[in-house]
């Protein structure tokens, strides 16, 4: 990376070097950098540091030099090396989930002379932590008092309330993978005068939540080695009422022991000091410092020294040096009792390594195991790379009616921890009977065909072989096939994709069955996902398929959908003997809906609307094989769709109009039910129309009802009609009588028109001279117009019905005499 201190110091220098008696630098800092330019002892005369920034000029002992701006720096004296060093500062700030840079060394070369302290500031965001991963290079804990071989020491020193705490002191390459620290930081590299820089970059990230001072993580080496580490502080005391982790990561094979070379106790107030072991499946150890200490265990574990409340007059404190030792296992015990047709195999990958490997005492090039024993294995002098283990088991069936439908999964033995490879291969032979079939199947989800460099994403990939070695194909898990049957002997190998162990795969791989024998050799059963391409490869691909074999896919198409068929790459051979044959034919269906031979153009694209059958046999070749890459994209049927939506607006287009005309027919309907209105004739000139009108005025708003007194004459005036004697037309005061009924002696007007349904019927007489006093009979409504709707009565109304008003027994109305009240004397 160019540039002077480029992401470390964010140094953009230009140097421009003129050897006499002083020497001028010019540099450019970036945001955030420092740079401090200090005596380190007694000067000569005239020798100092002078700062130009813009036209100030700033001569003096030492110089700080920050900001942005260049900067032209001056010596006075002509070895400036001799009585200046150089600290260069940078800080790192770590905020959410990233940190704003990482440690970078790197200087310019005119530098050299200076001695050098580089620093770095680093600032996590409570309560989570920083960490410092130094991959590819490893820290080793070493004295304060020591020198590193490269002459580059880095010290680690965290800031908090009680005071400044040195985590450690390091060399390069060591054991030790990465520092956590809670508490804000620094890191401190010094390189002498002289020595160059070495190029290295320590990553600077967001740790996780922490409860200790710092917790440093250490991966022990393969083989015999001891390391040592030392408490923080060391020599001094380490810090009161706090505590410091180490997590270790132990090899396989390998046995550690943990020894307390030195330590001293303090003088505890409160609380005790305690060592502190847990170990993989949280198994926890409590020790003091003056108990044996774990020693010949296996696996990782973790080591914490906790202080206690100290007396801090009474000296020296706590403080612990102690070393972790490992060493390789002498037998490895690898129980297969239990297993049935298993055989692991152990060989070297190259034959001339010096690694030997025995099994019960007995040195062998290759170490095989079978089913039903026990066996004591140890592998002096090996290490993990230069060996490779795997696996073989046989799954037979001899008698179908035995193991039909049954299913057996295909999954890795628990082997023990102690051999020195991981698992790197297992092979599962499948024998069905004669008549038979394997029937694979992947019981957390479908397979993918893996065609060319295709990726697989998972963990592991599955190849399936025949008998005779030829590759039915490789598959990944997660895909569209859904089930794949094959006639003969098959085997199936699992294989890492990483450098993962399959003997720690938790869940089967396969499952796999026998059944009954099948027409072809290969059937696979596929459920297409829409708008995923899916490849469809015939076996052997692409060398091409045996002679006289034949395959099928039988691919699953849901309602509403068609598949796209492409057939990206065909390989026709010359025959010898018989045809190769390409069929496609729905599900239910005799007829083929695409059928072509070697000889015959194929097309190139199909849609096929449903569930159907991919048919292909190979003939025996003469020259070439017969081999096909097919491609299925499953989509939506737009025609059915679009019939569907037309479909859809016909029939709300018809259920309208049928609703209207409904409400039509029964507004008709029920216009025509209704009754007509009819006038009726009335001779003064005014026709009305029938039915009851109450009266403009309530009796209830007015007392014209109520009288204050009622003559005899007027209740019994009917009586008197039967008698011979005129009724007097004037009471006995002489007065003419009112409210009197008289028969009308006066001409009459000529009768009324006609009614129309009269006038159609009968002949109007001649009208002549008027008749006078000649009844006419009263035509009643009823006869002459439509019913009408009946009413109820109003109270008003009602009072024509009364006693005082009903005609007498002869039907003539009676002559009564009222005399009006209040309201007919106002």
């Amino acid at each position: 990376m160019a540039g002077w201190f480029p992401l470390l110091v964010g140094l953009l220098l230009s140097v421009v070097l003129n050897i006499s008696e002083s020497q001028t630098v010019s540099l450019t800092l970036d945001q955030g950098a420092r740079v401090t330019i200090s005596r380190q002892g007694p000067t000569g005369p005239g020798c100092t540091v002078c700062v130009t920034e813009g036209s100030k000029r700033r001569c003096s002992m030492e110089a700080i030099i920050n900001g942005t701006n260049r900067i032209s720096v001056e010596f006075t004296c002509p070895q400036p090396h001799k009585f200046f060093t150089v600290d260069i500062n940078r800080k790192i700030v770590c905020k959410g989930t990233s940190c704003s840079g990482d440690i970078i060394q790197s200087e310019p070369s005119q530098f050299q002379n200076f001695n050098r302290t580089f620093t770095w500031d680093l600032e996590p965001e409570r309560p989570r932590s920083f960490r410092l991963s130094f991959t590819g290079v490893g820290l080793r804990q070493v004295l304060p008092s020591e020198t590193c071989p490269g002459l580059h020491t880095y010290t680690i020193v965290t800031n908090q309330s009680t005071g400044t705490t040195a985590i450690g002191t390091f060399c390069p390459r060591g054991t030790i993978s990465s520092i956590l620290a809670l508490s804000q930081s620094q890191v401190v590299l010094q390189v002498p005068g002289g020595r160059s820089l070495d190029p290295a970059t320590f990553k600077v990230s967001v740790g996780p939540e922490i409860k200790t001072l710092a917790l440093v993580k250490v991966v022990l080496p393969s083989g015999s080695s001891a390391t040592k580490f030392f408490s923080p502080n060391y020599p001094v005391s380490f810090p009161d009422d706090d505590l410091m982790t180490w997590d270790f990561e132990v090899p396989s094979l390998h046995n550690y022991t943990v020894r307390f070379l030195n330590y001293t106790e303090p003088q505890c107030i409160k609380k005790d000091v305690s060592v502190e072991y847990h170990r993989t499946g949280n198994i926890f150890i409590g020790k003091t410092l003056r108990d044996p200490q774990p020693a010949n265990r296996q696996g990782n574990f973790s080591l914490t020294l906790r202080n206690c409340e100290m007396d801090t007059k009474v000296k020296p404190g706590l403080t612990l040096n102690f070393q972790v030792s490992v060493v390789m296992q002498a037998i490895c015990a690898v129980d297969l009792q239990k297993e049935e047709g298993v055989v692991l195999s152990i060989a070297k990958k190259d034959p001339s390594s010096h690694c030997r490997m025995k099994k019960d005492s007995v040195v062998q090039e290759t170490i095989k195991i079978a089913s039903g024993n026990i066996y004591n294995l140890s592998f002096p002098g090996c290490v993990s790379e230069e060996l490779i283990l795997t696996m073989h088991k046989t799954i037979e069936c001899q008698q179908l009616t035995k193991c039909l439908g049954s299913s057996v999964p295909l999954s890795a033995p628990a082997l023990p921890p102690c051999l020195p490879t991981p698992l790197r291969s297992i092979t599962w032979h499948l024998r069905p009977p004669q008549h038979g079939t394997v029937e694979l199947l992947q019981p957390t989800g479908n397979l993918r065909q893996l065609v060319g460099e295709q990726p697989c994403n998972a963990s592991f990939s599955l190849t399936v072989r025949e008998e005779n070695g030829d590759t039915v194909g490789t598959y990944c898990p997660v895909g569209p096939i859904q089930k794949i049957q094959i006639h003969y002997n098959v085997s199936v190998i699992a294989t890492p994709t990483s450098s993962n162990d399959l003997s720690k795969a938790s869940k089967p791989f396969l499952s796999v069955s026998f059944n009954k024998e099948i027409s072809e050799r290969y059937i696979f059963s596929v459920v297409p996902r829409k708008g995923v391409p899916v490849l469809l490869a015939t076996p052997s691909w692409p060398v091409g398929m045996n002679a006289y074999s034949t395959v099928s896919w039988i691919v699953q198409v849901p309602p509403a959908y068609r598949a796209n068929l492409l057939f990206l790459d065909v390989n026709q051979p010359k025959c010898s003997s018989r045809h190769t044959v390409m069929k496609v034919q729905t599900l239910g269906s005799r007829e083929e809906m695409f059928s072509r031979r070697e000889d015959e153009n194929a097309a190139v694209e199909l849609s096929v609307p449903e569930t159907f059958y991919l048919n292909m046999s190979s003939c025996v070749p003469e020259e070439g094989a017969f081999s096909v890459l097919s491609q299925i994209t499953l989509q939506e049927n737009t025609r059915r769709n679009l019939g569907i939506i037309l479909g859809t607006v016909i029939g709300v287009v018809l259920l309208v109009l049928l609703i209207l005309t409904v409400v039509c027919v029964v507004i008709r309907k029920k216009k025509a039910q209704a009754p007509a209105n009819v006038s009726i004739y009335n001779p003064n000139g005014v026709s009305f129309v029938p039915g009851h009108y109450p009266f403009p005025k309530s009796r209830a708003d007015n007392e014209s009802h109520i009288y204050a007194s009622i003559e005899d004459t007027m209740v019994y005036g009917h009586l008197l009609q039967g008698s011979d004697e005129p009724s007097p037309v004037t009471d006995l005061e002489g007065r003419p009588q009112v409210d009197i009924y008289r028969s009308f002696t006066g001409p009459t007007e000529a009768p009324p028109p006609l009614l129309p349904h009269i006038r159609k019927q009968e002949k109007l007489p001649e009208i002549g001279a008027p008749e006078v006093d000649v009844y006419r009979p009263f035509i009643h409504p009823s006869e002459s117009a439509l019913p009408m709707q009946h009413k109820p009565l109003t109270p008003e109304e009602h009072m024509v019905e009364n006693e005082v008003y009903s005609p007498g027994s002869n039907g003539v109305p009676s002559p009564h005499s009222l005399t009006p009240g209040a309201d007919s004397k106002q």
